[in-house]
């Protein structure tokens, strides 16, 4: 074990022994360690109270309710935030949040006996290299488990993110959930409106981020937690989208889940655009002239969706732009016809940077419909992929890469700064937009006496 341990890890528990406190690795930290895998974060639970510790590291900040203290420290070359806690009981959470009375403790088997699940319930004494297990962690670990410590209701009563957290430590590890465990999970589903949307968030994407999303989400559905995150999703349950001559199979809300399984993209923010990219279809559905089913303009209902689901879960402005804008344009035409001026216009309304995120969620899209894996992309989307290739090269895609400015404008017609150069300067990058050849400072400083 202690071969696995960086320096600068070592050198804070000699700082805390040497002054006569006890200090155990904990949590995350030993969990990932006994799997083999890579510890991003280092936190250690001890005997000593906040002020001890800021005396031992005068560099460290305490800000919190908690008894949890941050060090800044270097470890291999990057700078990470050591977080060391004192023992701790917590009692009476009334809003199944925050504990209403934190006390500290005396023994690190009191601490482990607050946490949540037996693989994160592990201390590890360097000193004498060995573990502190009362929970059994190591055997669940070995067993691929996820089992709450004592009373599994008692814990997400205390903290019903435990909820969320469970599947995530599932899905992230490809572990099973003790039978007693999900039983008390099924009964206390109905707590989570009780968490913030931040955590609920956060939560999500970590099980979005791992290996097997579409397991995770299926996780979350058959928890009956599903319904308190996205609501929206579900409403596509029984939704059928059968035409004839249409590849479409599975009811909308398996469309939605098996897209997020196929979508090649790892991103996060674009599973999550590729898993709700279709939930505007219950709000709009209605029938054609025939009498067959039909969505109208689903993609604008589920852009508008999107951004409330978005506000609810507290995402970024940059993450919710991201998704709303998939999901706003996922329909968009690969028509082999399209001119160069088409396919530059389609590039500037998803962005450069989203370009291979929308093609991603087409794919998932078309997978998630019945398409055979072989035809997961059509000739046309192939084709229509060349086509975005060779306009990513340079060219006008905005009024910012013409060969003139407004400086110009004014300098040619003699005028002072108004409305008027925005106007030309939109009708000149319209017309090189069509023609990237004209993009020249001859020709368009003509075309601004001619305008």
């Amino acid at each position: 074990m202690n071969d696995y341990l960086p320096a600068q890890v070592k050198e804070i528990f000699q700082i805390f022994k040497k002054a006569d406190f006890e200090i155990y690795l904990v949590g995350g930290s030993v969990r990932n360690i006994l799997l083999n895998k890579h510890v991003k974060d280092w936190d250690f639970t001890t005997n000593a109270v906040p002020t001890d510790i800021l005396k031992l590291f005068p560099n460290g900040f305490y800000d919190n309710d908690f008894g949890t203290v941050g060090i800044p420290t270097n470890i291999d070359n990057e700078e990470h935030v050591v977080e060391i806690t004192t023992y701790r009981t917590e009692r009476e959470y009334k809003d199944f949040r925050h504990p209403t009375n934190v006390t500290w403790g005396k023994t690190v088997e009191e601490d482990l006996q607050r946490r949540d699940f037996t693989i994160n319930a592990i201390a590890y004494d360097l000193d004498n290299n060995k573990f502190i297990d009362p929970f059994n962690g190591k055997t669940d670990l070995e067993k691929k488990t996820v089992r709450a410590v004592g009373d599994p209701s008692k814990r997400f009563k205390e903290d019903a993110l435990r909820l969320m957290r469970a599947i995530r430590f599932a899905t992230q590890l490809s572990f099973v959930i003790d039978d007693k465990t999900w039983k008390a999970m099924l009964s206390d589903a109905m707590l989570l409106p009780q968490i913030s949307g931040e955590r609920i968030r956060d939560e999500l994407l970590k099980i979005l981020a791992s290996d097997f999303p579409y397991e995770g989400i299926m996780l979350l559905k058959n928890a009956g937690l599903l319904q308190y995150v996205l609501p929206e999703l579900l409403e596509g349950k029984g939704l059928s989208q059968a035409r004839p001559g249409r590849h479409h199979i599975h009811d909308v809300l398996d469309h939605n889940l098996l897209a997020l399984k196929t979508t090649p993209s790892k991103d996060p923010i674009v599973r999550f655009a590729t898993l709700i990219h279709d939930v505007g279809k219950s709000r709009v559905v209605g029938k054609d002239e025939n009498g067959l089913v039909i969505f109208y303009n689903h993609e604008i209902k589920g852009a508008q969706l999107a951004y409330e689901i978005c506000n609810r879960l507290h995402f970024s402005k940059k993450d919710r732009s991201k998704i709303v804008n998939l999901i706003r344009w996922h329909m968009f035409s690969v028509d082999e016809h399209v001119t160069d001026a088409g396919v530059r216009r389609f590039i500037r309304r998803i962005g450069v940077e989203s370009v291979k995120d929308m093609i991603d969620l087409r794919i998932g899209d078309r997978l998630g419909s019945g398409i055979p894996d072989e035809r997961a992309e059509s000739w046309r989307l192939k084709k229509f992929k060349e086509r975005i290739e060779e306009q990513l090269k340079p060219a006008p895609f905005s009024i910012n890469d013409l060969a003139v400015d407004g400086t110009d404008i004014m300098k040619e017609l003699n005028i002072k700064p108004g409305p008027k150069i925005g106007e030309i300067l939109q009708k000149l990058f319209e017309e090189v937009d069509e023609d990237l050849s004209k993009n020249t400072r001859e020709y368009l400083l003509k075309r601004i006496n001619e305008l």
